[in-house]
């Protein structure tokens, strides 16, 4: 999966990101890192990109019991018909076509 996001195997070169935050904020980041044996920068990285990824899999990917997912699939083979609305918005000539 994280093929997928693009995280595999990357070499990129390292680069900066700046942070402005209150110094309380800093203070807690500063203990979670120390209870986990890691810098501020190790913990912030880590946090982010564990966010991160999950924000991109939220998008992606998502889970069906079995008959949800036979619904779905019900659904993706047994479209409804095309109603006015969607005949109409077919029928219209692109904007881009002038």
């Amino acid at each position: 999966m994280r093929e997928d996001l693009g995280l595999a195997g990357r070499s990129d070169p390292k680069g900066s990101i700046n942070l402005r935050i209150e110094a309380q904020t800093r203070r807690i980041i500063d203990e979670a890192a120390a209870v986990l044996g890691k810098t501020r920068t190790e913990f912030m990285i880590d946090s982010a990109r564990a966010q991160a990824i999950d924000v991109l899999l939220d998008q992606r990917l998502f889970v069906l019991s079995d008959v949800q997912h036979a619904a779905f699939v019900d659904a993706l083979d047994n479209p409804p018909a095309p109603g006015p609305k969607l005949r109409a918005l077919l029928a219209r000539k692109p904007a881009w076509q002038g």
